[in-house]
């Protein structure tokens, strides 16, 4: 992760996003930095809902993740983010997943955002707006 000092967003597992055998499945972690990187949006005071009403979205362009450990029914999971990069059009951000208890690392990686007009029916890349780009500075 780069300097910049990482949201934290905190969750619990529940039933619902474990395996058979207890283990939260691999797809719910893109829930997990879905819901940490929109709170970290909302906290440095942009609301993606609104970003949307604007006719701005924000759709996954690319994505890494590496699995370390499992977590498991009703674990307390601390998700950390940071803007890793901004770009023209896109904004990356980069996550840890760590168990409340004793910080093990359980997943990292990063996903990166591209900026669209919604409005558009074509939905090419526009450019990041001012405002956001200015709540972000690059790590």
């Amino acid at each position: 992760m780069t300097a910049e000092a990482p949201h934290e967003h905190r969750l619990r597992v529940r039933y619902a996003e474990t395996d058979q055998m207890g283990v939260v499945h691999h797809a719910n972690y893109l829930l997990y930095l879905e819901e940490s990187r929109t709170r970290l949006m909302a906290e440095r005071g942009c609301s993606y809902a609104e970003l949307e009403r604007r006719g701005i979205g924000l759709p996954v362009r690319r994505l890494e993740l590496r699995f370390r450990r499992p977590a498991v029914y009703e674990e307390e999971l601390v998700v950390r983010t940071r803007v890793q990069s901004l770009r023209a059009a896109s904004i990356t951000f980069e996550s840890e997943v760590v168990r409340a208890a004793d910080s093990a690392l359980i997943a990292s990686g990063w996903i990166e955002l591209a900026c669209i007009d919604l409005h558009d029916r074509k939905r090419g890349p526009i450019a990041l707006p001012a405002e956001l780009r200015a709540l972000f500075p690059a790590g």
